[in-house]
């Protein structure tokens, strides 16, 4: 009988393709959004309308009964890194361009492999080590001369650190929960949390932004279903680098909307970050493979 993920890989890298997109237009809602509007509250609105679109689809598909809470802590550790993460990107997005907070968030990954040995002592050889290495000199590179990036830049890095960390949470929480249940809750726990801040930084936005906000939930929410189906009909080694297409269209609305092109430090960056990035991919598949 063949395998479910290795029956439709051109399916899944179109997907996976569409999903990156959709998460990149959430990124230019809140770019357009503009940094007279908090992250947080952004975040919180966005989580909302997140929230709703998911329960929706949990609800036409049935799978209520799955959403049992099992590991409530590590579940509330899960949002807040994540939550966290996503308003580290926006506050980023909302200062500096779409392609470089794209280019620098590619850096989870090399996060996620390093962190994997002290959270899950994963074994990691000098190979992967090496790769890790590099991507991150390639993040130093995207970040680009003193006062390119600046601060914002500094900003993304750490999303990407939190982003690293809230997908190694996920990992230990796919032993016990499931996909669907952990998705939701994500959202629901991050709309609690940034929703406490609120007081402090809640803006009424004009009425024209309204939308913004809305399809920064709405396509936010797809591009994670999206992602989680690419990878139910794929196999990861095969659909998870194409999110590296994110950098292609980054630099491509930067570029259409705002008539800005990306500095040679960013595409530079982005160049060894890719490589690295691909390596430790298709490393990790082989050391899987052997095992």
């Amino acid at each position: 009988m063949t395998d479910r993920h290795t029956d439709r890989p051109a399916l899944a890298i179109a997907i996976m393709i569409i999903a990156v997109m959709a998460l990149v237009a959430t990124n230019v809602c809140v770019k357009l959004i503009g940094p007279d509007t908090n992250a947080v509250q952004v975040v919180f609105i966005r989580n909302m309308v997140a929230s709703l679109v998911l329960f929706l689809f949990v609800l036409r598909d049935g799978r209520v009964a799955s959403f049992r809470f099992r590991r409530p802590g590590l579940q509330l550790l899960r949002a807040f890194a994540g939550i966290s993460g996503i308003a580290c990107y926006y506050y980023g997005v909302q200062r500096i361009s779409v392609g470089e907070v794209t280019v620098i968030s590619q850096a989870t990954p090399l996060f996620v492999a390093a962190l994997a040995v002290p959270i899950l002592k994963e074994a990691v050889g000098w190979r992967r080590w090496s790769a890790i290495l590099l991507g991150f000199i390639g993040v130093v590179v995207a970040l680009g001369p003193v006062r390119q990036a600046g601060f914002p830049g500094l900003v993304v890095v750490l999303g990407a650190l939190l982003w690293a960390v809230t997908i190694l949470t996920v990992r230990m929480l796919g032993r016990t929960e499931s996909p669907a249940a952990t998705t939701f809750y994500y959202m629901v726990i991050g709309t609690l949390i940034t929703g406490v801040a609120q007081p402090w930084v809640w803006k009424t936005p004009p009425s024209d932004l309204w939308v913004l906000f809305v399809a920064a939930g709405v396509l936010g929410a797809m591009g994670q279903l999206l992602v989680a189906h690419a990878l139910r009909v794929g196999e990861a080694s095969i659909v998870t680098p194409f999110n590296y297409t994110a950098i292609i269209w980054g630099v491509a609305v930067d570029f259409f909307l705002w008539q800005v092109f990306p500095t040679v430090w960013t595409l530079g960056g982005a160049a060894i970050i890719t490589i690295a990035g691909l390596y430790l991919f298709r490393r990790e598949a082989a050391v899987k493979e052997a095992s």
